[in-house]
């Protein structure tokens, strides 16, 4: 499955590099802005350096939370206050589509440091949003069955005398089964087979947008955009943390693959600052090959991260037996989540 990943994530960028790179030939070299004030280079340095501090710290914090609360009664996550906390991170991670890539992306396809022809013509940032939707669901369906499929298969090829008893189990959606033996390689349950399906989705949208943001805020010397940058990002990774956290917790992993999964997500962002540092001198925010690439990519992550806003993680709660039961849990649910979208959106007068 990794190798899956790995291959995937190769292929997203060949095509972004290849588009940018066959269309920046077209286009008029936009004139960089000099006389701004905010601009200055040895200041902006100490603020990239405490963002890096910071969003590491906050991105932990978030991330982990889940786990280190696990063993708090009320917040296990077959409580109520864990769906109600879920519901809330889920709303940041919709306002984190809607409201910050998606216009971030429509800006920079339709900037007037591009040609009119095509950019100007065609709405990329809606064509490319609505594909990795698409592309989304069909890897998330993909993933589901090649799970489904080698669980039955460990099935039909274990125990004997167990056999019959566990493919009843995976065929009527039971929980997780813990054996003696051989608990590693026994079947798992639809809903926990589910579970970690989406924390893997998930954590690639969240890893790709992450960089792209990282990497903005690396390469700007602007200093009166990083500090509130910063101050907004460092709420956002920590709620975006915790929505995934509570996705890599349920989903039940060994403790390696949560310890590599929290730090993959923990550093994304500060790498991608370190990343935009590195490249500033060659990296040019409004130059055509940056405004394409980034568009291209934002549009792209707007488009998972809404997907799996509302599909995996808002739907699947709502339409789930826990929240179907209690109407009352429903309402609370609703306003955890408009709570989520709104903090996120009065951040986006931030970004």
């Amino acid at each position: 499955m990794a190798a899956c990943t790995s291959k995937l994530l190769n292929l997203i960028s060949i095509i972004f590099l290849l588009t940018s790179f066959l269309s920046v030939k077209t286009l008029a070299q936009c004139k960089q802005e000099t006389t701004n004030s905010c601009n200055n280079k040895s200041k902006a340095l100490p603020l990239k350096l405490i963002g890096i501090a910071s969003i590491l710290i906050t991105s932990i914090i978030g991330i982990s939370l889940p786990h280190l609360t696990r063993s708090v009664p009320f917040l296990s996550p077959d409580r109520t206050l864990f769906v109600i906390i879920k519901a809330f991170a889920s709303g940041i991670i919709l306002a984190t589509g809607f409201m910050h890539v998606l216009p971030t992306s429509f800006d920079m396809l339709r900037s007037s440091c591009l040609a009119d022809n095509p950019w100007h013509k065609f709405p990329f940032t809606g064509f490319v949003a609505m594909l990795s939707a698409v592309f989304t669901l069909m890897v998330d369906s993909l993933t589901t069955s090649v799970y489904t499929k080698s669980n039955n298969i460990v099935s039909a090829e274990g125990d004997h005398q167990g056999g019959d008893e566990m493919a009843v189990v995976v065929a009527s959606g039971g929980g997780h089964v813990h054996g003696h033996n051989h608990a590693p390689k026994g079947p798992i349950g639809s809903q926990l087979l589910r579970y970690r399906v989406i924390a893997m989705v998930l954590e690639l949208g969240i890893v790709v947008h992450s960089v792209v943001i990282g990497l903005g805020v690396g390469a700007s010397n602007n200093t009166c955009t990083i500090k509130p940058l910063v101050a907004a990002l460092c709420f956002h990774q920590m709620f975006e943390g915790m929505g995934l956290g509570g996705c890599i917790l349920q989903a039940e992993y060994k403790k390696m693959k949560k310890i590599v999964m929290v730090l993959f997500f923990s550093i994304t962002t500060p790498s991608g600052i370190a990343l935009g540092m590195g490249l500033s001198k060659a990296y040019k925010e409004n130059s055509p090959r940056a405004l394409i690439t980034v568009g291209l990519l934002n549009a792209s992550s707007a488009g998972l991260l809404i997907y799996m806003a509302l599909v995996d993680l808002l739907a699947a709660d709502f339409m789930g037996p826990k929240l179907q039961g209690s109407i009352k849990l429903q309402i609370k649910s609703f306003v955890a989540v408009l709570l989520g979208a709104a903090g996120m959106s009065i951040m986006a007068k931030w970004t």
